[in-house]
């Protein structure tokens, strides 16, 4: 299949104009393929030649003005239209559609708890030309009127309201008409059809509704009040910073089945995974992130779908503001007031690892990087989500909000329903302030890395001073949080002042009065994007003190730099373990404690330290976890006790205790066992081979859901048996049945630490196999397999050596080829991290 080009889709864009799709889709002709007609209306402004996308099981007719074109023209993916006079057109396509498993395309699910079926897209990128014939590209924007035939008893959902016929038709099934869209790019076009449950109301005038399977429904109707009272919020406190007022009929959230992503910008029709609808207990910082990403996709509606970008070199135009906006308006509106911390410590991390690889790219890069959409795809990542929303807080803290506001709005009115570039959000952002801009956004958003920031603290007893040492090359407005120690309490800090500097500094520092704190933190506040040290005698206080620090933020920050120091060689990762051994036991905030536990677990223990260090790192989480789980027995910290008990049982080296917990149902003092703690700490006996394949198919028939089917191959794949490996080793690599999310359950189920020995014959299998798997099932699963099927605990110099060869010497996908990079040069850093 040919991928479209960047100077294709200009050429295209300069030819033709793109007026109107008229598409019926029929849902009831078989499980394998749907049915799909468009006709595509279009203006041409010479005479020429272009060529319009599909990917069908079996294209039927193609008729362009009037005149038969034969099916054999389709070439690939594109579908040639020669000899075109200048003036208005009509292409009509009559094709046979696949269903996907992948959750690309129509993607097709049957919920084994009850039998349904539902489908939905997800069109991103060039997915549409898996439903219907397009000219695909995000410039090329139209209006989109769609018909769906599905099943009795099936809801549709569209980017419009959706209206059912009065009778089903005499044949089974019934006809739905979706009112027609505004202009949209193509690859936002949305539709979900199933035996919905739906909680609908109205707000603003306008109908809102959130959906999900029906074997969800008691768990959704459980967070209804809570999910449409975020959408509300956000929705009214966007209409107070946007002038532009929402700009589609309507607004339904649809949370679907083995969805790739987190969720989906569709106007009026936003798609979630629906693993946020909760049927387990979560913590209120896993609240938080559902209600983060309402949030951002919400912001979509204008950043991306009212103004979308015009190619995708720009896609941080879409996701860097989804994601700022997202954090900022939770925090205005909502009862989530600390959504920083948790940006700081999770999404923030994500950043600057992305930004230290090779891979690495500016948030808005050369265009000539970006040249076809393969190469696009590759952007979608902490770069241009994190440290593009990092860069937009920083210049909101320089520009000032108002006029960063007064920008947008400008922005806005000047490219609504039509397509923008970086050139023309600069000039918007240009009339609204009389900084530079243009020059602000050259060193911010067109270079690459994260600047250290280090200060040199000097002093007496009556006067101090504080110089930073920049390296790198970006200009930065940070504050700087100065501490003393509580005299009534040597365990806790007081703040003494906080200072707002521009970097790099003009001037030689100046002394300050007083003794020097015990505490100097550059970027106090997190306002900047950039890794920062501490000098030595502030470190020593951030030992003793750190979970002594007023403000979660300012501890984020700390532990952040902690993190640094331990990926950059600078730190040792048992020292990163002993600060959280002498603090975590003390935090209050949740996002701190699961982020520390996290990147404790998922990297010291289990990448940057040897075997023989291993146990003893295990033990160290272990008591951290009884700790926590000690101070919470008086039920006030349900959030707290839950982390605890989850680490817990991922640090567990012997059965019996995990074991007793899954005889009773319940942890002593609580909680009780739900499902997913239930398969948890069975995938965590598999690992130590405490179970057999017996429990695993007796849990599953107590627990017959989608997620318990994940569980049950999570759990089956992790057992220490070679018949067991094979076995799961063959579903993955040699069948291609396995549905992206059962694929994921098997692969994170497969390599264990604890089982290296065992599986060592796989890691060199992985890299061919890789290949072959991702050119046959395409990017989801390539991505898929990169991220989790890659044996990401071989931390030798032969696995590397492996990988290198093959990125090297093998033609693979770009999705793959990308996860491939990365992975190998953690690799690099965990090696270089043991050696320190």
């Amino acid at each position: 299949m040919s991928v479209l080009t960047r100077d294709e889709a200009q050429t295209r864009a300069q030819f033709i104009d793109v007026h109107r799709y008229t598409i019926a889709l029929d849902l009831t002709t078989g499980e394998d393929t749907f049915d799909s007609r468009t006709v595509i209306q279009f203006t041409t402004r010479a005479v020429g030649d272009t060529f319009v996308e599909l990917k069908p099981a079996a294209l039927r007719s193609v008729t362009l003005d009037g005149r038969t074109l034969d099916p054999a023209g389709l070439s690939g993916n594109r579908l040639a239209l020669t000899g075109l006079d200048a003036g208005e057109h009509e292409l009509r396509v009559e094709a046979d559609m696949r269903y996907s498993r992948t959750g690309e395309g129509m993607h097709r699910f049957t919920d084994p708890t009850d039998g349904e079926t539902y489908v939905y897209t997800q069109l991103f990128m060039e997915d549409v030309q898996r439903v219907f014939a397009a000219f695909d590209q995000p410039d090329l924007k139209a209006v989109f009127e769609l018909s769906v035939t599905a099943p009795d008893g099936w809801t549709v959902l569209g980017n419009g309201i959706a209206e059912p016929a009065d009778e089903p038709r005499r044949t089974g099934g019934r006809h739905w008409t979706i009112a027609p869209t505004p202009l949209i790019s193509t690859y936002l076009v949305a539709v979900a059809a199933g035996p919905w449950h739906s909680v609908r109301t109205e707000h603003a005038g306008l109908p809102f509704g959130i959906h999900c399977r029906r074997s969800l429904a008691p768990h959704l109707n459980a967070d209804a009040d809570e999910i449409l009272g975020i959408t509300r919020a956000c929705f009214d406190r966007y209409h107070e910073k946007f002038q532009e007022p929402y700009p589609f009929d309507s607004y339904d959230q649809a949370f679907v089945p083995e969805f790739n992503a987190g969720a989906m910008e569709n106007p009026g029709l936003v798609t979630f995974r629906d693993d946020f609808v909760y049927r387990s207990a979560v913590t209120d910082t896993e609240r938080q992130t559902r209600a983060m990403v309402i949030s951002h996709e919400m912001a979509h509606m204008w950043f991306g779908d009212l103004v979308t970008l015009t190619w995708w070199d720009d896609i941080w135009l879409n996701e860097s503001f989804a994601e700022y906006m997202g954090y900022q308006t939770l925090t205005e509106a909502t009862r989530f007031t600390d959504t920083w911390v948790e940006f700081g410590i999770v999404r923030k991390a994500w950043g600057y690892d992305a930004d230290q690889r090779p891979s690495t790219h500016p948030v808005a890069p050369d265009p000539a990087a970006v040249p076809d959409t393969a190469s696009a795809m590759l952007n979608f990542d902490g770069i241009s989500y994190a440290k593009g929303a990092s860069a937009l807080r920083q210049l909101v803290a320089w520009l000032g909000e108002k006029d960063f506001l007064a920008g947008i709005n400008i922005h806005f009115a000047r490219h609504k329903f039509a397509n923008a570039t970086l050139a023309d959000f600069i000039d918007s952002l240009a009339q609204a302030t009389d900084r530079d801009v243009h020059a602000w956004a050259a060193q911010w958003l067109g270079t690459t890395g994260v600047d250290t920031l280090t200060p040199v603290v000097g002093g007496t007893d009556t006067g101090w001073t504080l110089d930073v040492v920049r390296d790198g090359s970006r200009p930065h407005r940070i504050a700087v949080g100065t501490y003393d120690l509580d005299v009534a309490d040597p365990a806790r800090l007081v703040a003494r002042d906080l200072v707002e500097l521009d970097l790099p500094l003009t001037e030689a520092p100046a002394a300050r009065p007083g003794r020097r704190p015990a505490l100097v933190l550059l970027n106090d506040g997190d306002l900047t994007y950039a890794k920062v040290r501490l000098d030595s005698a502030s470190w020593d206080t951030a030992l003793r003190a750190l979970s002594g620090i007023p403000d979660p933020l300012t501890r984020a920050v700390i532990w952040n730099a902690a993190r640094d120091m331990v990926r950059d060689g600078e730190l040792a990762p048992t020292a990163y373990l002993d600060a959280a051994r002498a603090h975590l036991p003390h935090e209050t905030d949740l996002a701190l404690v699961q982020g520390v536990l996290t990147f404790a677990a998922d990297q010291i223990t289990n990448r940057y330290l040897g075997a023989d260090d291993r146990p003893a790192a295990l033990a160290t989480l272990t008591a951290i976890c009884r700790d926590l789980i000690r101070r919470t027995e008086d039920g006030n910290h349900p959030g707290l006790r839950l982390i605890a008990v989850r680490h817990r049982i991922d640090a567990a080296t012997q059965p019996d205790t995990i074991q007793d917990w899954l005889g009773s149902d319940s942890v002593p003092g609580g909680p009780e066992l739900d499902p997913e703690l239930r398969w948890r700490i069975l995938t965590r006996l598999a690992v130590l081979g405490a179970i057999g394949t017996g429990t695993i198919d007796a849990e599953l028939a107590r627990d017959p859901s989608a997620t318990g089917q994940e569980g049950a191959a999570r759990c089956r794949a992790a057992l220490p048996d070679p018949a067991a490996k094979a076995e799961a080793w063959t579903r993955l690599f040699g069948s291609d049945d396995l549905s992206n999310y059962l694929f994921t359950a098997t692969a994170k189920g497969f390599w264990q630490p604890e089982q290296a020995e065992l599986v060592q014959e796989y890691v060199p299998r992985f890299y061919p196999e890789a290949v072959a798997l991702a050119a046959r099932r395409g990017p989801a699963i390539a991505e898929a397999a990169g991220r989790y099927a890659f044996p990401v605990h071989a931390i030798d110099e032969e696995t590397l050596r492996l990988g290198q060869e093959c990125l090297d010497g093998t033609d693979m996908i770009p999705a793959l080829r990308r996860k491939l990079a990365d992975q190998l040069d953690d690799l690099r850093r965990a090696l270089k991290v043991r050696g320190a």
